[in-house]
């Protein structure tokens, strides 16, 4: 079959996306699911900062490549062995796991080696991409590739999730929430009274907000530049929302923090974040910066302090786990996911889009297919 998919020809794109529209509309041929896979149509995809360091360069990827890896959909077809119907809604996790390996035999799926190296390749878990363009292989972003009409997707790239969740939040739950909340239950172990603070309020930062206030994190400190962004932390239910220059005094004013979550992507807001965060706390980044990003810290805080430095790659989660939860969380009025979609528009607007979300305009953009 054919589909219309966002594909990106060669990274370090510069702005205005715009103008230099890095992002191409194209109709592509797509395979059907082998077995194990699904063919699925995209109802909603995420527009996440990951998607924008593919296109600046900062992470290298095979092209050219169909970008998109936060999504809700719907089953249409199925390969042999598939456990799925037709008709069933489902959110894409951009991290299959293989179930065999070392770091899945050890309950640390969103370690995957097999995964990685899959997703590393441009290719789904099963082996070898299923889009093509003048008989020329196209790559898969994060085994989703989901700024597309229809995807073909591995089954354990998918999340069965219950009708009545609207595809435009349902979407966020797949990157955004499962990293951010991850972040928050999984990799930081937040207890109640702890305090958290949180450096770069974009969906990531903001999802791990509202993590910390349904854990009962006391209090919450969120630090971003955009004065927007600290009006919003402040309605979710932080307790200060500071410009990082402000960041140490306001910590030091609220007795330190015993966690701090840093999701700009930056080795230098990094290590403020470790530096800041008191003795015996964890420090947690889920930002993805620049593989030449260097982290300078001082190795005698390890042990003179206690401190702890953990690395959250997809909120340390299990996707058939916590996706379930976070939406039971957010139906119970405790996670309100809702309020960090900025807008839906669509697919065919995705230049612009990233701008927006360059510029800092933009939480999270809701992305919908013309098909």
């Amino acid at each position: 079959m054919k589909t219309i998919a966002a594909v990106l020809d060669a990274g370090n794109a510069t702005r205005p996306f715009a103008d230099t529209r890095p992002l191409r509309m194209a109709r592509l041929d797509l395979a059907p699911p082998r077995a194990g896979e699904l063919l699925v149509r995209i109802d909603a995809a995420g527009l996440c900062h990951s998607d924008l360091s593919v296109v600046n360069g900062d992470r290298n990827r095979p092209v050219p490549m169909a970008l998109g890896h936060e999504a809700c959909a719907t089953v249409v077809a199925m390969g042999e062995g598939a456990r799925f119907a037709v008709g069933d809604r489902v959110v894409l996790a951009f991290l299959p796991a293989c179930g065999h390996c070392v770091a899945c035999a050890s309950g640390t799926p969103w370690l995957c080696a097999e995964a990685a190296a899959a997703n590393g390749r441009g290719e789904l878990i099963g082996g070898g991409c299923r889009l093509t363009e003048d008989d020329h292989a196209v790559h898969h972003h994060l085994g989703v590739s989901a700024f597309a009409g229809h995807a073909v997707i591995d089954q354990r790239s998918a999340v069965r999730i219950d009708g009545d969740v609207p595809p435009e939040i349902a979407a966020l739950f797949g990157c955004a929430v499962l990293t951010g909340v991850g972040a928050v239950f999984n990799s930081a172990m937040v207890r109640p009274g702890e305090g958290v603070a949180i450096w770069g309020l974009g969906g990531v930062g903001l999802a791990a907000l509202l993590g910390a206030v349904a854990a009962g994190a006391e209090p919450v400190i969120a630090i971003d530049p955009v004065a927007e962004k600290r009006a919003l932390a402040l309605e979710l239910g932080a307790r200060a929302a500071v410009h990082p220059d402000a960041a140490e005094t306001t910590i030091a004013a609220h007795g330190g923090v015993a966690v701090a979550i840093e999701s700009v992507g930056s080795g230098k807001v990094l290590a403020e974040a470790y530096r800041l965060t008191r003795r015996g706390g964890r420090t947690v980044t889920v930002g993805l910066p620049n593989p030449a990003d260097p982290l300078t810290i001082p190795a005698i805080s390890l042990v003179a302090d206690a401190k702890t430095l953990v690395g959250s790659y997809m909120g340390s989660a299990i996707p058939a786990r916590d996706v379930p939860r976070y939406i039971a969380l957010w139906k119970a009025g405790r996670l309100p996911v809702e309020r960090l979609l900025s807008g839906v528009r669509p697919l065919a607007e995705i230049n612009a889009a990233l701008d927006d979300l360059a510029a800092g305009t933009a939480i999270r953009q809701i992305l919908l297919p013309a098909e």
